[in-house]
């Protein structure tokens, strides 16, 4: 995983956390460039995560008073073994257990790669674990933990809470999951370069966050507007002005295509090249429309500032340091908005999608406590409360029903991902179902460090977390075969299921999306061939093609030109897009093999 970018250049400090937020109960205040070449890496240039700046060179989601409900106290399990027989000590997947020097080389788009000098220090390492583990090492092996080996954390408090139902996790093919996904193999699977978007010419790096897909229009933000495109030919249906550029975009829309964004108030301007982000405004994707916008008071005669935009019930809910403010998806009609109160306690952000989820921080600084709270999408009131444990400063919502959160405890995880656990939470009760620990080492998902919804390569269906594999060396042992695999957790007990989906030597899977009980993937190729788009029976864990770029160098450099963990990948109906989420000032280059687009669509269709 990488580590996170830098801010935003020109970015205003925001003001310190606390003192805005919901109205509470006086007593209640605790509640890339290419990606894949087998080849050493040049200096990175490629785009950051999803939603962060990146560098120039590259391109590429109150209520009323409460009785806090009881929560379980928190507890840490012992570890169980991991990868060894016998009771082995732990040991990151795919790495040797005697110590050996980090490298931090990073080729673009997040795929590792060792240097020469690198590689004899880990052959090094390799020959002294052997020595010392009596011969014992599974490194090469690519196995996950028995089925009957239970993730550390995998205690359920609350089995029979929580979730929509589905299995737990232990079955196999004949679980009764999966299969009931939309997305099926069309008639060819072999896809085409069906259009390209250029980058628009700015003078400074610009966001560009958001993008959607309708039957008949595939949606992305531009400057200043937001666009809609053919979904097929690419040429441009319909724009919608905006007083100033996009600065946050929902991750979910209404069944009839409406969605959420924030905006900045005026258009930006050198050289300070920086508006407030304040306006929030729907969206209609079928006509290009903005229905309605609305701003309120962060106190005094400033407007609230956010960071952070989402849906869910029927309610848009905008979160950030000034505190969580809501409006009624249909009207614009103010629900809530940030109000001082003693305890400190403010929104940070909120988890959209089948319910509506808070996070909110509580206390002085230094000594704050995070809270995660099912709340009432109509009027604010939390149905319920979870306590995060000591040493979490930020939570993300990774899915609201199922509720499944995300926390980096006592800063666990050092690599930036964000998440040393998963917790998964009876929304009805607040009370803990189980805690999953992934080792940063061992799992590719990622959170931002201070976002509320902006995790990536984590899904959750049936009553399942899915969790791709860090990326591991291949069957044949060479170098540049890398690949890895997607594990299911039971988010009632929080034990891995036997089956696995594996990406193949040389491709990397990454998880996009649920199609009903299966999951849409990516995987990331080698460098001699175009990516693929895959359903993952979620029973059996099998995977089917349903697209597969081409492979001649032009359109692998053009794949390759966006660094894929940083960008937005959509799939629907045999047509994949890759849009970025950063625009640069253009700079000159002497090849058109180096040229970067705002996005490009591959089809299977005509």
């Amino acid at each position: 995983m990488t580590q996170p970018p830098p801010p935003p250049p020109n970015q205003p400090p925001g003001p310190p956390p606390g003192g805005f937020g919901a109205p509470q109960d006086p007593g209640q205040g605790q509640g890339q460039g290419g990606f894949g070449a087998p080849t050493p890496p040049p200096p990175p240039q490629g785009d950051p995560g999803y939603g962060y700046p990146q560098a120039p060179q590259g391109q590429p989601g109150y209520g009323y008073p409460q009785q806090a409900p009881q929560t379980p106290q928190y507890q840490q399990p012992v570890p169980p073994p991991y990868g060894y027989p016998g009771g082995q000590p732990q040991q990151p997947y795919g790495y040797p257990t005697a110590p050996q020097q980090q490298v931090p080389a990073v080729a673009p788009g997040g795929r590792r790669k060792l240097s020469a000098q690198a590689q004899i220090i880990v052959a090094a390492a390799v020959a002294v674990a052997l020595i010392v583990g009596g011969g014992i090492w599974y490194a090469n092996s690519g196995s996950d933990p028995s089925p009957d080996a239970k993730p550390a954390g995998g205690t359920s408090q609350s089995p029979n809470g929580g979730g929509d139902g589905g299995a737990s996790g232990d079955g196999g093919a004949g679980n009764g999951l999966g299969g009931n996904g939309k997305e099926k193999p069309g008639g060819k699977t072999g896809a085409r370069l069906a259009f390209r978007v250029d980058v628009p010419k700015v003078p400074d790096t610009t966001p560009v966050d958001g993008s959607w897909l309708t039957d008949k229009t595939f949606v992305k933000t531009g400057v200043d507007s937001v666009v809609g495109y053919d979904i097929d030919k690419g040429t441009v249906s319909w724009t919608i002005p905006l007083p100033g550029q996009v600065c946050g975009a929902s991750r979910h829309k209404t069944e009839d295509n409406k969605v959420p964004v924030l905006f900045e108030e005026k258009k930006r301007v050198a050289p300070r090249y920086y508006q407030s982000c304040n306006q929030i405004g729907m969206l209609d994707l079928n006509t290009g429309k903005l229905l309605w916008s609305a701003s309120v008071s962060g106190g005094g005669d400033e407007k609230a500032r956010f960071s952070e935009v989402t849906l869910g019930g029927g309610t848009v809910a905008a979160g950030g340091t000034d505190g969580g403010a809501a409006f009624d998806a249909a009207t614009g009609k103010v629900l809530w908005k940030p109000q001082s109160n003693d305890q400190g306690c403010y929104d940070m952000g909120y988890g959209g999608g089948a319910g509506l989820v808070a996070v909110r921080k509580c206390g002085k600084y230094g000594a704050q406590t995070v809270s995660v709270q099912n709340l009432d999408p109509k009027t604010g009131k939390p149905l319920s409360e979870f306590k995060m444990p000591q040493g979490v400063e930020y939570a993300s919502v990774v899915s609201t029903k199922p509720l499944v959160v995300a926390a980096n405890v006592g800063d666990a995880a050092d690599d930036g991902s964000s998440i040393s656990d998963f917790f998964s939470i009876d929304e009805k009760t607040g009370k803990l179902r189980t805690k999953i620990t992934a080792n940063p080492d061992r799992y590719a998902a990622e959170c931002g460090a201070t976002s509320v919804e902006e995790c990536s390569q984590a899904l959750v269906g049936d009553d399942r977390l899915y969790l791709p594999t860090e990326e591991h060396e291949g069957s044949t042992g060479e170098y540049g075969d890398e690949t890895n695999e997607i594990v299911a957790f039971s988010l009632a007990d929080g034990k891995m299921a036997p089956e696995k989906a594996d990406a193949g030597d040389g491709y990397v899977l990454m998880p996009l999306r649920m199609d009903g009980g299966d999951l849409i993937a990516y995987k990331v190729p080698p460098h001699d061939k175009g990516g693929q788009l895959v359903s993952v029976h979620a029973g059996t864990m099998k995977s089917t093609l349903l697209l597969e770029n081409p492979s001649d160098k032009a359109n692998r450099s053009i794949e390759s030109s966006f660094s894929i963990t940083g960008a937005e990948l959509l799939y629907a109906d045999g047509r994949f897009f890759i849009s970025g989420t950063y625009a640069n000032k253009p700079r000159e280059s002497g090849s058109a093999l180096d040229k970067k687009y705002l996005a490009v669509s591959f089809s299977t269709k005509g």
